[in-house]
């Protein structure tokens, strides 16, 4: 991983210090992003990139313990980027994002083997997670795709998309 790589929750990282084989640490990142380094107690890793920190623990591990610690991060397993497509698609399931790339909705909904005969693309779900909280956010996909005035709707991680059918 390179070194401005922000680390996110549910990534496996392991953390190392030179000749302090006590100290290495191996952690998936928890949700709260919180873990707990011996000797500094409880750190925020996510975020910060690698670079920051690996700064950050080098800094509190020099100011009450050791000299010039010699601190690396490293990305042993990168966090799923998963989205799940429900509803009136060909194949609703879950997916991932292509590697180092984020999706639009129309993106999506082509992923999952576009629209059903019964789809109704103008009643489009999207829940997402915001803060903690579980937001609702309905979308036109109609419109979406004849672009009137309306910008591409951007899919986060975690998102679940749901579309809508048809009344007979």
């Amino acid at each position: 991983m390179q070194p401005n790589h922000v680390l996110v929750p549910d990534e496996l990282v392991e953390i190392n210090v030179f000749q302090e084989p006590d100290l290495d640490t191996a952690v998936r990142i928890p949700g709260d992003g919180h873990i707990n380094f011996p000797l500094i107690g409880e750190i925020a890793l996510t975020g910060q990139s690698v670079q920051q920190e690996t700064r950050l623990i080098h800094d509190r591990l020099q100011a009450r313990f050791l000299v010039n610690p010699q601190v690396s991060i490293a990305v042993l397993e990168p966090a799923k980027r998963l989205f799940t497509v429900l509803g009136q698609v060909q194949r609703p399931g879950t997916n991932g994002f292509p590697e180092q790339q984020n999706l639009d909705l129309l993106q999506v909904i082509g992923i999952a083997g576009g629209y059903t005969r019964v789809a109704d693309p103008g009643r489009i779900i999207v829940k997402r997670r915001v803060d903690g909280l579980e937001r609702i956010i309905r979308l036109d996909g109609k419109r979406l795709a004849r672009g009137e005035n309306v910008e591409p709707f951007s899919i986060m991680i975690g998102d679940v998309i749901a579309v809508g059918g048809r009344l007979f």
